[in-house]
């Protein structure tokens, strides 16, 4: 069975959370089963390794959960991104639009440097914001974004168009059209 598939049939759907209307894609399912784990991690990295990536940026909470198994697979730095307020000082920051308000996201600083290769990881690609704006903040401190990592992407949200600015090198495991 390929990965896609063993992902499927191992993510919970969720109606109508965390508001009505949504259809969540629980990844937890995934983590109760060793060989999954390893499965996820090896197809995740092997589309990155040889790409010289220096950095893996994890995007609070979910892309913590592989993001430094990915870094350490690539012999690379993890940078954790979190929400503003989260990280001790002191931080490089950027804040962008989301669908619903405004939002911020930090690094710590110097954890991103001039000429690093960075890929930005997270579980799922919805409509791109957090990701493109985690690659905003890595261009500005002078890194080449390589590309983006997710376990999922939600495609009929369009997500990917708004990462192509950044990179056209976006790579998921599981890809949902509706």
């Amino acid at each position: 069975m390929s990965i896609e598939n063993l992902l499927k049939a191992n993510i919970r759907e969720v109606p109508d959370f965390p508001i009505p209307g949504v259809l969540f894609k629980d990844i937890s399912p995934i983590f109760l089963k060793p060989e999954l784990i390893r499965e996820c991690m090896n197809a995740l990295a092997a589309h990155w390794r040889g790409k010289g990536v220096t950095r893996v940026l994890g995007i609070e909470s979910r892309g913590f959960l592989f993001g430094p198994a990915l870094a350490a697979d690539l012999d690379a730095g993890f940078v954790i991104v979190r929400k503003q307020g989260k990280l001790p000082p002191e931080t490089q920051s950027i804040s962008y639009s989301l669908e619903y308000g405004n939002a911020t996201i930090e690094i710590l600083k110097g954890a991103v440097r001039p000429g690093d290769k960075v890929v930005i990881h997270d579980d799922l690609l919805a409509t791109g914001g957090t990701a493109s704006a985690a690659a905003q903040l890595a261009r500005d401190l002078g890194a080449e974004v390589v590309g983006f990592s997710f376990l999922i992407n939600l495609s009929f949200l369009n997500g990917e168009q708004k990462l192509n600015q950044f990179s056209s090198d976006s790579h998921w495991l599981v890809g949902y059209d509706d």
